[in-house]
């Protein structure tokens, strides 16, 4: 498996939830401590999208090659495209001592959780659909029937995130100022509780 290092920090949530914005300002603020899991995908890159920074960018083959191989952690295909995260891309974070951080859906959280990397899980929640309807069709990327798959996926993925045991936290993104303090006071809380559990374990070694 991937090798030790500090607990990863998973966040999912409905395409539209704010979960990029979230991810974005955290990694802003504490760029020594977080470092992002960059994901491959066989999608074409949009508009200003660099390979190796927003996606690892390849084709169906190579991914389905590098699979059987036993090189991801998670993978899944949404819209026709395949996306995943491979051991590679959490072990360059790990190896520079930074907090992992995995942005993936619902199909690669259950993947995560049956792997020994033990990651804090946060469900980022939109207000509510009619709201997520509204920030989908503001970005304007979309045609009606792509649209109304991810609004189809979106319905099912809340479904999952509020299922009792799926998540550590579901934030309710309804103000982003309140949703990233909640984000960050979580993230603080568990990394404080895992300091001093380091630091019992070393003390009782002594």
């Amino acid at each position: 498996m991937v090798q030790k290092g500090p607990r990863p920090l998973v966040l999912c949530g409905p395409s539209g939830s704010g979960k990029s914005t979230l991810l974005k300002r955290l990694l802003k603020e504490f760029p020594d401590k977080f470092g992002f899991s960059v994901s491959h995908t066989t999608r074409s890159p949009r508009p200003g999208e660099k390979n190796g920074v927003h996606y690892h960018f390849t084709t169906k083959e190579d991914m389905s090659a590098a699979i059987a191989r036993g090189e991801f952690i998670e993978t899944a295909t949404f819209s026709g495209n395949m996306y995943g995260t491979s051991k590679q891309a959490v072990d360059d974070v790990r190896c520079t001592g930074r907090i992992c951080v995995l942005d993936i859906e619902m199909e690669g959280v259950k993947q995560v959780k049956k792997t020994d990397l033990n990651p804090l899980l946060v469900f980022v929640m939109p207000p509510s659909i009619e709201e997520l309807e509204r920030r989908l069709r503001a970005r304007n990327t979309e045609q009606e029937d792509a649209l109304a798959k991810r609004l189809e996926t979106a319905r099912k993925e809340i479904v999952f995130g509020q299922e009792p045991g799926n998540f550590h936290i579901i934030i309710l993104n309804d103000n982003l100022d309140k949703a990233y303090s909640e984000l960050r006071e979580f993230i603080s809380q568990n990394m404080e509780e895992k300091e001093r559990d380091d630091k019992d374990k070393n003390g009782g070694d002594n």
